[in-house]
């Protein structure tokens, strides 16, 4: 039997409501510093939720990208491939000022693969062709064709097409010369993670030697805001819009949503070692499960969150007593926190009460499908550290959720292995574990 191929991160980046450079990310992040404010990019305030954590300040020129080049392209498309550039551009793998290859990597074993959401919908010529549909017409009858006509004069056929989710794995094959695999996935908020174990399983299987893996989302806009509302899984705590994002915390009382990006270059170790490439850590476990229950709802036992973590720590040889530190999923919703927090529980048994448990989701609100990496990018520089990011807003413990969440400050604590867990609506759960690389 042929011994799989071993997988190694050399190249980090993100686009986050904290910042977009990665040591600002991150002494944000361990500063519990949070990115949720009130909503800005359209009109909230008939909306039950009026905060997120937008991204603010990011546009292309910070990657050397003309803005008016990219002006038809969506939000998560740009921070797609901003973080993507950055990842690149880390890795040592790409000339940022020639905007070419630094190193000469094989363009045919090079491939990109993402867990990216739909873009933004153009609602206001949606409404203009809703009114267009109903004018001059009897009762306010519905026009199908007075609707395609209007839509016919005033939809832009590029900004369509740019609002599907695998646009930004399309935009960054291109940029990086990436002609090897090319896919995305949407699995809600574990997109990106899955993303990221499947790029990894390509290069073990050696189909590829570098994967570009990541995700990138932005669902702030009225059509987002409403579903969620709807569901009733948004924070309403408009008053305190830092506050308002309480993983594990019992008055909890839905989460934040947030948007942007984060990438990873995941590459071959003997390819990193030829290029003496930076190893930040070596990917070692990923683990993919389905509920199979309820479409917004976490099986009430923890049955797919533990059967992911276990596949992950089994896909990595590892056990329950390896395990250093576990960034959770941790939303800040009444459900999904006491779920994961008992699928702890159940696996790591004892143990679970001596790992420090944190969601980051409490600083940076949830990126959905953007959201599994930009966690496991914390983990790495957890790892790399020596220090654990907190869980900010916990002040009243909830007898459901009784594990170590490193409460309000960060924590020093060395870290040889990380898992990050991702749970998303429908029902899919990734893990993924990380290892120092020695």
């Amino acid at each position: 039997m042929v011994a799989m191929r071993r997988v190694v991160i050399t190249g980090i980046g993100l686009v986050t409501p904290i910042g977009y450079e990665v040591e600002t990310v991150w002494q944000r992040l361990l500063a519990g510093e949070s990115g949720v404010g009130m909503i800005t990019l359209f009109d909230a305030s008939n909306f039950p939720t009026k905060i997120a954590a937008e991204v603010k300040g990011f546009n292309m020129s910070v990657i050397g990208e003309s803005e008016s080049d990219w002006e038809l392209q969506d939000r998560h498309t740009r921070f797609a491939v901003g973080a993507g550039f950055k990842a690149m551009v880390d890795s040592g793998l790409w000339d940022a000022a020639a905007k070419s290859k630094l190193f000469q990597y094989d363009s045919d074993r090079i491939g990109v693969y993402t867990g990216a959401g739909e873009g933004e919908q153009d609602f206001d010529n949606f409404t203009k062709m809703v009114l267009a549909s109903v004018d001059g017409n009897p009762n306010g009858e519905f026009d199908m064709g007075k609707f395609i006509k209007r839509g016919v004069e005033i939809l832009d056929p590029i900004k369509e097409l740019e609002q599907e989710p695998h646009m930004p794995a399309a935009h960054l094959a291109a940029m990086f010369q990436a002609f090897g695999p090319n896919a995305n996935c949407l699995t809600a908020c574990s997109a990106s993670p899955q993303a990221v174990g499947e790029a990894a399983q390509m290069i073990k299987r050696n189909e590829t030697d570098l994967m570009i893996a990541g995700g990138a989302h932005s669902m702030i806009h009225p059509f987002g805001v409403t579903g969620f509302n709807l569901l009733t899984a948004l924070s309403t705590n408009n008053d305190d819009p830092a506050g308002a994002s309480r993983p594990f915390d019992r008055e909890r009382d839905g989460f934040v949503l947030g948007e942007g990006a984060a990438m990873v270059v995941l590459e071959e170790l003997e390819h990193a070692r030829k290029r003496d490439a930076k190893i930040y850590a070596e990917l070692v476990g990923y683990g993919a499960t389905s509920d199979a229950f309820r479409i917004t709802d976490i099986h009430p036992e923890g049955r797919g969150a533990i059967g992911c973590m276990k596949q992950a720590l089994e896909d990595a040889n590892l056990t329950i007593n390896d395990v250093d530190y576990i960034n959770a999923h941790g939303t800040s919703t009444t459900v999904n926190d006491r779920v994961e927090s008992l699928a702890i529980r159940k696996l790591f048994g004892d143990r679970a009460y001596k790992i420090p448990v944190s969601s980051t989701k409490s600083v940076t609100g949830h990126l959905v499908a953007a959201a599994g990496v930009s966690e496991l990018i914390y983990c790495i520089l957890a790892m790399r550290d020596g220090v654990v990011p907190p869980t900010i807003n916990y002040h009243t413990p909830d007898p459901d959720c009784d594990l170590d969440y490193v409460p309000n400050k960060p924590r020093e604590q060395k870290v040889n292995v990380a898992i990050s867990n991702s749970f998303g609506f429908g029902g899919q759960n990734v893990t993924l574990a990380i290892k120092r690389f020695a």
